[in-house]
């Protein structure tokens, strides 16, 4: 699948003048509620890709996709001034991005970080969330993640083409996605990397390691529960990939037990994040969005797991 094509580029200016990019999925016809896809910390909107083009095509219920790229990342500006790359500041981008393109109300998808987001959104515009899908994000952030998670971001050593790129994330992913091929790993890399000048560099700032490193892993991460349960008027599903180190199968039982309407999907032979690309997690975000749609402000059936 050609991540380049399929949708429209967009930019946006955020309130405090930094350029926001994003890509625009449109369907024939946009009847039904937009998907908005919120990356993870240093991703990009071409994650999505897969995900968006399953969507906006889908023979019943084809929606408009939206998928953002935050400051700092992708195709969007860098900013000066690193602190603003905090997931209050990306929120607020997120909120001046959808007002610009016409989007008053969406189901989101969340990554990691995204999920984050999320949770500020739900605090910041209530009306704005018809439902929410959180993808390998919940109440509980695992420290062994975390500090894996860190361990690399800002520090991947520069690689000379494409094939050596998917040679370092195989190196240091590989254990959370077994049994990937060759050409997902290439796939990835070009997702993670870029030319610029002439060589390849990471698709994001690599000033996000310096709010990373201001964190310490030797105290006790904030109590996501209460932001979590702020969704609780909103229709969840929660993808775990099942090898993931940052969100932890107990936590996620939590969550469908506290959440009066959270559903849970794990998917197999991926970890953190799962990549929204194989056609049982597609299946079940677009079966969760039409459900999401029809009751958007009542419970949905008896919270549910299944396993993708």
């Amino acid at each position: 699948m050609n991540d380049e094509a399929g949708f429209e580029r967009l930019y946006v200016t955020a309130s405090d003048g930094l350029s926001l990019f994003g890509r625009d999925y449109r369907p024939p016809r946009p009847d039904f509620t937009p998907v908005v896809c919120l990356p993870g910390l240093t991703r990009n909107s071409a994650d999505f890709h897969e995900l968006a083009s399953f969507l906006s095509q889908h023979h019943e219920t084809p929606r408009r996709v939206i998928a953002l790229d935050y400051r700092g990342r992708g195709e969007s500006g860098y900013d000066s001034d690193w602190k603003k790359y905090d997931p209050r500041v990306e929120a607020q981008d997120a909120l001046d991005f959808l007002t610009a393109v016409g989007v008053h109300e969406a189901i989101f998808v969340g990554t990691s970080r995204g999920g984050l987001i999320i949770y500020a959104l739900a605090v910041m515009r209530p009306a704005l969330l018809r439902g929410a899908v959180l993808n390998d994000i919940g109440a509980v952030v695992e420290i062994e993640g975390l500090k894996r998670i860190r361990s690399y971001v800002g520090k991947l050593p520069p690689p000379r083409t494409y094939d050596e790129a998917a040679e370092i994330l195989q190196k240091i992913t590989g254990g959370q996605f077994v049994g990937f091929s060759q050409a997902e790993w290439l796939r990835n890399a070009r997702r993670t990397f870029a030319e610029k000048n002439g060589k390849l560099a990471p698709r994001y700032d690599l000033s996000l390691m310096k709010g990373l490193a201001l964190i310490d892993l030797e105290k006790p991460l904030p109590d996501l529960w209460p932001l979590f349960m702020g969704l609780r008027d909103f229709p969840v599903l929660v993808l775990r990939g099942a090898n993931s180190d940052l969100l932890s199968a107990a936590t996620v039982a939590e969550m469908t037990m506290r959440h009066p309407n959270c559903a849970a999907v794990e998917v197999a032979n991926e970890g953190h994040a799962p990549l929204l690309a194989d056609q049982p997690t597609l299946c079940a975000i677009e079966a969760f969005c039409a459900r999401a749609e029809a009751r958007p402000r009542e419970p949905l059936a008896a919270a549910e797991t299944s396993s993708a």
